[in-house]
């Protein structure tokens, strides 16, 4: 008998491997194979390149990676590895050709490298490199950012710190996938990413104060003197300059090398003067088109009386730092090329820029050291929150999604309760847990209360900054007396404690409320409180209370608390206790709106503004007085948006358009929205938030649920539907490789329920791993768009919607 033979492909084979029966000892063998795979995957790593394109890199400015994985600083970003610049074969010949000591360090060194080279066109630009080894058996999330590197100080500060000046923020980070093959390849570069750009669209931020101290000088309401009458009709050029007053040691002027000074042309102080190696400094002009903060000119910016100038200096060691300002101006004689005549200087010592802010003025001497002016300039100092742990895996800072629009928000919960007309005020004490409470119970998408501190320094709610005390007379049983006081003047216990009554009971002498022994209708709960009693779902905007400074010169409140001190104690107890909820910070000082911006990286700013408005005395700073100028305070501040006056809305409509289009966020607040009309024309407008009264009325929701709970019970549906159709149909389909798969933090509610849902042959990790669902891909509420696998019948597919 004649035996065939045939070819057997290896997909043959394998089937039919597949499909022959097995012994229970070839099924053994096997799950052992399984198991070793999976030990030696474990712990298996892989060499990859990081590699990306960086354009318009200032001096001292360097490029970093940070990740989820020890072995990229676990988003510590003093734990981030560096990325030196790749030398190309055009750097190399002009550096051989001039003999240059130009190289490329690593790790702690710095990299000496022209900052002109880095303003190239972006196709041209210079392409930062380094091989890291990572492990295999997990993802790995990562992000680029910009730092310019503190160099350590002695004993005192012994570790290297950095200032990080941009950071990618995307709400999804960058992905290598589990498993992936290594990139690297000695004969082929990868194609470099571009910094800020992923997910198909670019978004980079400023970074946030982590070890260093920012200064901003500000220059407005022609602060500017001079009494030499030669020097009145010229243009005057303003540069500052922070210079270190102490001696470097010989480590330190090593490190600085020939760049210690600036362009300062103050020749009778530039021999002993210089520039400390860990500051950067730069101006933002509000009145210019493209507002944002850059480096200075050589010889400064052309002062106009009419302009507010804001100095921003960010210094790591502040107590031994001073700040010259620089004045020059032209000649009435001026030839081409020519620079301009360096016509005095001030010095604005580190002793006069203690507390968080003041009010200076200081001595213009010209170079033959004479007075010959003055200038006067209000400063806030900011501060860092020490010893915090910031990390940079995610920011909500500067995220809004499209959806977010015309959103309910009750005003102190469910409204003013204290109005001269009885029936314009809700019929629940303003500012407490009750009103906050039954504000959500009726649809309200976030509740907006205000925020200041006791005398023993604890955040409570609490609007006015003046309470009444009932005073009984001698021999007059029933008299009674009402003395004003301020919040701030009494501790937590004596607020809850005393009989104390809103001023326009104490004026009226006829209280209004009559609740002392219900618990969630005591006025001052804590900011704590109100965070562990609110349900996660509704979001808040925490307003800061602060005294302003009005236009005639008077304040609000004459406050004893240190700025710094006052905000870092109400943000630290926003970051332990807010978690995963919507929260917005909003205040009517715009200081303090740039301050929470750089105290912390998580949760948004808007900057609180009245505008132009008959109802209410305007404020002292420009910036708080028209729409368009709180605007351009926005885009400096690198903030979400503001929240403006309805009355200045209402009085032209356009300034909506003006906004949106800036890339902000815009609320609206006012009496003027205790209107049902009124609040259907301002969300039509394109508002993305409306604050109003009495919002158990004036809601026209037709379901009394706050958006936020919608998503959250939609998410949890999906989570639920994957579940089970993971258990009765396979493994879902994932989104394609374009989409990104990786683990997003979701905002609202513990979903570790539903996650336990989630069987093992599922790969979807979160909710951002489902879908997405907003512009750019940038969302933290994927609902829609999840697809699973066709399932057998009907009933089955039901099941699965």
């Amino acid at each position: 008998m004649q035996r065939m033979w045939f070819l057997e492909s290896e997909e043959d084979r394998e089937l039919r491997r597949l499909w022959r029966p097995r012994s229970a000892e070839e099924s053994e063998r096997e799950v052992d194979a399984v198991d070793l795979e999976t030990i030696t995957m474990k712990g298996a790593k892989r060499d990859w390149i990081f590699r990306v394109q960086v354009s318009n890199l200032e001096k001292n400015e360097l490029v970093y990676v940070v990740g989820n994985l020890p072995e990229l600083g676990a988003w510590n970003h003093n734990q981030a590895i560096q990325l030196p610049r790749e030398l190309t074969a055009g750097d190399a010949a002009m550096f051989d050709t001039n003999n240059s000591s130009y190289h490329i360090e690593h790790g702690d060194e710095r990299e000496s490298i022209a900052g002109s080279m880095f303003d190239n066109r972006d196709d041209e630009a210079p392409v930062y490199s380094q091989t890291i080894c990572l492990p295999t058996d997990v993802d790995v999330e990562f992000r680029y950012f910009i730092a310019v590197v503190c160099q350590p100080n002695g004993t005192k500060n012994p570790a290297k710190t950095l200032i990080i000046r941009k950071w990618e923020t995307h709400m999804t980070p960058r992905l290598i996938k589990k498993n992936a093959p290594s990139n690297f390849s000695a004969d082929v570069n990868i194609t470099p990413d571009k910094f800020g750009f992923n997910n198909g669209y670019f978004k980079v931020e400023r970074g946030w104060l982590t070890d260093e101290t920012v200064i901003q000088f500000k220059i407005f309401n022609s602060p500017l003197k001079l009494w030499k009458e030669r020097l009145h009709n010229k243009k005057v050029y303003i540069k500052m300059t922070p210079v270190n007053l102490m001696k470097h040691n010989s480590l330190e002027l090593q490190q600085l090398g020939g760049d210690c000074v600036e362009d300062s042309l103050s020749m009778d102080t530039q021999d002993i003067v210089e520039q400390p190696p860990t500051s950067v400094t730069e101006i933002c002009v509000l009145n210019d088109e493209d507002v944002c903060f850059k480096y200075q000119d050589q010889f400064g910016h052309a002062y106009r009386d009419e302009e507010f100038i804001v100095f921003n200096v960010a210094v790591r060691y502040p107590e031994t730092i001073a700040y010259l300002v620089d004045y020059y101006a032209y000649s009435s004689r001026i030839f081409p090329g020519e620079p301009p005549n360096h016509i005095g200087f001030s010095y604005i010592l580190p002793s006069t820029v203690q507390a968080s802010v003041g009010l200076l003025t200081v001595p213009i001497t010209s170079n033959k050291h004479r007075p010959i002016g003055q200038l006067t300039i209000e400063y806030v100092r900011i501060n860092p929150i020490p010893d915090y742990p910031w990390d940079m895996s995610i920011s909500y800072a500067k995220h809004w999604e499209q959806r977010w629009s015309g959103l309910d928000v009750g005003h102190r919960g469910l409204g003013t309760s204290f109005k001269f007309e009885m029936k314009n005020c809700a019929n629940v004490r303003e500012n407490t847990i009750a009103s906050l409470k039954t504000a959500a119970d009726h649809g309200a998408d976030m509740v907006e209360f205000d925020v200041q501190l006791s005398k023993d320094l604890i955040p409570v709610i609490y609007h006015d900054f003046y309470v009444s005390i009932s005073l009984k007379r001698k021999k007059q049983i029933e008299a009674m007396d009402m003395l004003e006081i301020p919040v701030k003047d009494l501790t937590l216990e004596q607020l809850h404690l005393l009989k104390v009554y809103h001023l326009a009971e104490g004026r009226e002498k006829n209280p209004r409320f009559f609740d002392e022994d219900l618990e969630d209708h005591q006025p001052f709960p804590t900011l704590k409180t109100v965070f562990q009693e609110l349900e996660p779902h509704v979001g808040c905007n925490v307003e800061i209370k602060w005294n302003m400074q009005l236009k005639d010169g008077t304040f609000e409140l004459n406050h004893p608390f240190d700025l710094n001190l006052y905000l870092d104690i109400i943000i630290k107890v926003v970051l332990e206790y807010g978690a995963n909820r919507k929260i917005v910070f909003s205040s009517f000082n715009p200081d303090i709106c740039m301050m929470i911006r750089l105290k912390q990286n998580k949760y948004p700013v808007v900057f609180l503004t009245q505008g132009i408005t008959l109802k209410y005395p305007t404020y002292h700073d420009l910036r708080c007085q028209t729409i368009p100028m709180a605007m351009k305070h926005a885009l400096a501040a690198d903030i979400l948006g503001i929240n403006v006056h309805t009355e200045d809305i209402l009085r032209d409509p356009s300034q909506v358009k003006l906004v949106k289009d800036a890339g902000l966020i815009i609320f609206c607040w006012g009496d003027d929205n205790n209107d049902k009309d009124t609040i259907q024309n301002l969300k039509k407008l394109g508002l993305h938030a409306v604050i109003y009264d009495k919002i158990d009325e004036y809601n026209q929701k037709e379901v009394k649920e706050s958006i936020f709970l919608v998503d959250a019970r939609e998410s949890e549906k999906a989570l639920i539907a994957l579940a089970h159709c993971s258990q009765t149909c396979g493994p879902p389909q994932l989104p394609p490789a374009s989409a990104p798969n990786s683990t997003e933090k979701g905002y609202f509610l513990e979903l570790e329920k539903t996650r336990n849902l989630v069987v093992t042959a599922s790969t979807a990790t979160s909710l951002g791993s489902l879908a997405k669902n907003s512009i750019g891909g940038d969302s933290v509420y994927p609902i829609k768009n999840i697809t699973v696998n066709d399932c057998s019948d009907d009933d089955a597919a039901t099941d699965c919607l």
